[in-house]
């Protein structure tokens, strides 16, 4: 839909996956190590393996780096991070409003909400666009703590149209609105975790370690 997009707006021709690993059998690469920009191994993720998998023959070696929260070290890590990134004032609470997957082996999400309690960031709360856990994370840190402000921030690698608009809209159903409803003031932080130097650290380790196929 993006690369559509793109194109009948800008006029610029982006590669699928598929599309760009012929192009790159073509030039005459051998070895090849794919590292993918999504959050989790969900269902564009593993969409993404499978296309690889499927013209691995073309290349002499290929290696596929993992998602960003791949692993319990990863989710640790993550939290960390965000928890040094924002501290909070007494009155403040922080809801991070993920994009949700429907394939999941385990819902990191849900396991983010365990860690930032476990770690003692019980200010910090995990909701999603889509699927579970949804909003309820965020409602009920707000009934818990009773905060006069809620920071908004996206747990996506880009603060796209869902940071946009689902969250920092002016929608009814917007986080946003959502939360000046229940007479919180919100404060929207439009950026995306990618712009985070430690989470494209962490990217970077993924790939130095992808294992061969």
């Amino acid at each position: 839909m993006i690369r559509k997009k793109i194109l009948s707006e800008e006029g610029l021709k982006i590669d699928s996956v598929a599309g760009a690993l012929e192009r790159m059998a073509a030039d005459g690469v051998t070895d090849l190590l794919v590292q993918p920009t999504h959050l989790l191994d969900g269902e564009e993720n593993q969409i993404m393996t499978a296309a690889v998998r499927a013209a691995a023959g073309s290349f002499e070696k290929v290696s596929i780096g993992a998602p960003l929260l791949y692993t319990e070290e990863d989710l640790e890590r993550l939290a960390d991070i965000l928890i040094r990134e924002y501290p909070l004032e007494n009155d403040q609470i922080f809801a991070w409003m993920g994009h949700g997957s429907a394939e999941m082996k385990v819902n990191v999400y849900t396991r983010l909400n365990e860690i930032f309690a476990a770690k003692g960031a019980d200010k910090m709360f995990v909701g999603t666009v889509e699927f579970d856990p949804g909003f309820a994370p965020i409602q009920n840190g707000i009934h818990e703590k009773n905060p006069r402000r809620v920071c908004l921030a996206p747990l996506m690698v880009v603060a796209g149209d869902h940071a946009v608009n689902d969250m920092a809209g002016d929608e009814e159903d917007s986080w946003k609105s959502l939360i000046a409803a229940q007479g919180c003031e919100p404060l929207c932080i439009l950026r995306g975790l990618g712009e985070y130097e430690a989470v494209r650290a962490m990217y970077v380790e993924h790939a130095k370690a992808a294992p061969a196929l």
